[in-house]
């Protein structure tokens, strides 16, 4: 098993070409400024040239998964893939991914750049500070916080309460100890002190906006819809009425340009945006999306964490949101994590379980169960390790076959597209009937409780919702105020469909526990806050970072 290369030391060994030989293979022209180079193997592509494409829209693939667990089940490695073999079957594609965030990059989770022989590249890019579109987002997010204290400081005439102030600072890093912070200490020089705290960049609402915005007329004017605080007479105020739209949009001008790289196989792949799928949408951006659709016959996207928390939101509100309509779903699946959502411990995942396998199966079903209440076919990828035997992979493929789902195995950790040309080819099949029916899971008229209580019990299968009752008239109030056809974006953990990482399986019987809500206004929609869910997570005990170094050769090592 040595002998296993890691997934920098693949990603070293790629052979990159010039990304203006990629842009050529969806016949992005090397002239009238259709893109910028950002470096040899990276591109953003500009958006007059994007504004003047009339090509027909290519076909939607999205990528979710089941819950996760410690054990993995290589979603993005999947839509690599994926992209790869339909590009081996002779489908013009290209793979629509998020940008990796520094916080897990560095904390538990590691990169997310896809593994094995399904990478996007340059891998260490990615993963760090890429083409800087994180650190433009922390940026402008972090200005409208100076601007708001920097107002009160001279006189407030906006006549904003410092006790009332809803928007916080953001860093795109774990840091557990920024979450509450006293701001504005030192006597008078350094204006009126206050509480604050800061939440990790890919939750901010800058974020969200950058992801769901269209151009860059509808991210100025999504950003001057932030809600920043609210006056003594409890009247929200708003990024306008500091006129900081204006300036802030300056600062994303050039990240709102999507990203292009390339797979280890050297086809396109577009990487923009990142909002986390268990604190935000978790989608890449809509300029991202809609870009791949006008460039390919097929765009393979993914959305965050399981498809009860990605899947969802990108159906009911990025969908909803731009128009999108995907034409199939694909749910990504590993043995392990069947047979630990059966009860096996990760220690004992190497050893075969049928039994336990069959068990944690009801949690696959589930979601089944739920994509296909959007209207939309679905295809399963069993991604393949090594440990997996033939007996577990039959138990699954069998399991599906029964439920009117085709299950394909794959192996494009180990052999790249080669690894997905069953799925890809089922995918195409699926893609060309006319039967998907696309249907969001409740309408934008519902009242804003009955919309999580219908995400609750049709998705996690709560029996019911608590939330006190400042939180029932927190909503009225929104409503009230013109914000009740917005959907829901439910920040919950990953790890189950309840608000209990340790429910395994397909729990029933549960309840939501709504903590704590807060008002998107400039990206269109309600957070709700579940259970223990932070919006500033911490690192672990042993973090990613201590393994991280320079070697010898000025090489980065242990990043993943």
């Amino acid at each position: 098993m040595s002998d296993i290369k890691s997934d920098i030391q693949i990603a070293r060994e790629a052979k990159m070409k010039p990304i203006q030989e990629i842009l050529a293979k969806v016949n992005v022209p090397d002239e009238n400024h259709a893109f910028s180079p950002m470096g040899r193997h990276i591109a953003k592509i500009n958006l007059e040239y994007l504004n003047n494409l009339k090509n027909k829209d290519g076909k939607l693939i999205l990528v979710t998964a089941i819950t996760p667990t410690p054990a993995g089940e290589g979603k993005t490695t999947t839509s690599v893939g994926l992209n790869d073999g339909l590009n081996k079957i002779g489908k013009k594609s290209i793979v629509c991914l998020r940008e990796p965030s520094l916080g897990p990059s560095f904390g538990m989770k590691g990169g997310a750049a896809g593994g094995g022989y399904a990478q996007v590249v340059p891998m260490e890019q990615i993963n760090l500070h890429f083409t800087g579109d994180f650190h433009a987002i922390t940026s402008a997010h972090n200005l409208l916080s100076a601007l708001i204290d920097n107002h009160i400081y001279w006189g407030n005439k906006l006549d904003i309460d410092v006790r009332r102030i809803v928007w916080k600072r953001v860093m795109d890093m774990n840091d557990r100890s920024l979450r509450s912070i006293n701001i504005n200490l030192g006597g008078v020089a350094n204006g009126f002190p206050r509480e604050d705290g800061f939440d990790i960049t890919v939750a901010s609402e800058i974020m969200a906006i950058f992801c769901l915005s269209n151009d860059l007329e509808d991210l100025e004017k999504r950003i001057g819809n932030i809600t920043i605080a609210y006056t003594r007479d409890k009247k929200p105020v708003y990024a306008k009425d500091l006129k900081a739209h204006g300036p802030m949009t300056v600062l994303l001008k050039d990240a709102i340009r999507p990203n292009l790289t390339q797979t280890l196989e050297n086809n396109p792949a577009i990487i923009h945006g990142g909002p986390f799928a268990n604190i935000a949408h978790g989608c890449n951006s809509v300029i991202a999306t809609k870009t791949g659709l006008k460039l390919a016959d097929y765009v393979v996207t993914e959305a965050g964490f399981g498809a009860d928390l990605g899947a969802e939101k990108f159906l009911d509100i990025k969908c909803r949101k731009s128009n999108l309509k995907p034409n199939c779903v694909v749910i990504v699946a590993t043995i392990r994590a069947l047979k630990m959502h059966g009860g096996v411990a990760k220690d004992d995942l190497k050893n075969e379980n049928v039994e336990a396998l069959k068990k944690g199966l009801v949690n696959l079903e589930r979601h089944i169960e739920n994509v296909k209440k959007f209207g939309l076919p679905v295809a399963i990828a069993v991604n393949h390790f090594i440990k997996d035997t033939d007996s577990e992979v039959k138990a699954l493929i069998d399991f599906c076959e029964n439920l009117g789902v085709k299950a394909s195995l794959c192996t494009h950790w180990a052999n790249g597209g080669e690894g997905t040309k069953e799925l890809a080819a089922h995918i195409v099949d699926l893609c060309e009937k006319k039967d998907a029916k696309f249907n969001f899971l409740y309408e934008s008229k519902t009242p804003l409780f009955k919309k999580i209580e219908t995400i609750a019990k049709e998705i996690y299968r709560a029996d019911k919702v608590i939330a006190d009752t400042k939180i029932r008239d927190q909503l009225k109030s929104f409503e009230e105020a013109g914000y009740g056809e917005l959907p829901i974006c439910v920040a919950k953990t990953q790890y189950s469909f309840s608000t209990d990482p340790n429910l395994k399986g397909a729990p029933t019987g549960h309840v939501l526990p709504v903590r704590e809500i807060r008002l998107s206004s400039g990206a269109e929609f309600i957070v709700v806050v579940c259970g223990a869910i932070m919006t500033m997570p911490g690192l672990p005990r042993v973090p990613a970072a201590d393994s991280i170094k320079l070697n010898d050769d000025g090489e980065i090592e242990g990043l993943f």
